[in-house]
């Protein structure tokens, strides 16, 4: 039970690696030099919402990154605009610049387009439902973990 633990584990970042190598080669596909996949992704998550910094964090998992120094990243770049909060100017919000409206349209064809192409590797949605259901529990399993004494 213990290796396959640690293997499920391990599984779960090689896959979020792996998919950040796919959204790699979508923006390299675009042409799309100026930001990373990490960035990319928190394109994506913002979407149309207009959201705040802490949300955007909790919202999102971007591994290994730094998410103030990616958004002021994307916000040199021209991808998103900063607002302060109209009732908490200690809070910062953020949304997509027409630039980044338009990142967020070409990665979500290609999502569109990786959701149909699934369905090779997963024939049904009830499959598919499963491992989202179990990844679910896993997490919340992990969320309840506190160190051990």
């Amino acid at each position: 039970m213990k290796v396959l633990y640690y293997d499920i584990a391990t599984c779960i970042e090689r896959s979020y690696k792996l998919f950040l190598d796919v959204i790699k080669g979508e923006l390299d596909r675009m042409r799309i030099y100026d930001i990373n996949n990490v960035q990319a992704l928190m394109l994506y998550n913002i979407g149309d919402k207009e959201v705040s910094v802490g949300e955007l964090t909790a919202r999102g998992m971007y591994l290994g990154s730094n998410v103030s120094y990616n958004l002021k990243k994307l916000i040199q770049a021209g991808y998103i605009v900063q607002t302060p909060s109209e009732h908490d100017k200690r809070s910062l919000h953020v949304h997509l610049s027409e630039r980044g409206q338009q990142v967020y349209a070409q990665m979500d064809q290609c999502i569109m387009e990786q959701a149909e192409d699934i369905k090779d590797v997963f024939p049904n949605a009830k499959a598919l439902n499963l491992v989202h259901k179990n990844l679910q529990t896993l997490a919340s399993f992990w969320s309840k973990q506190g160190p051990r004494k």
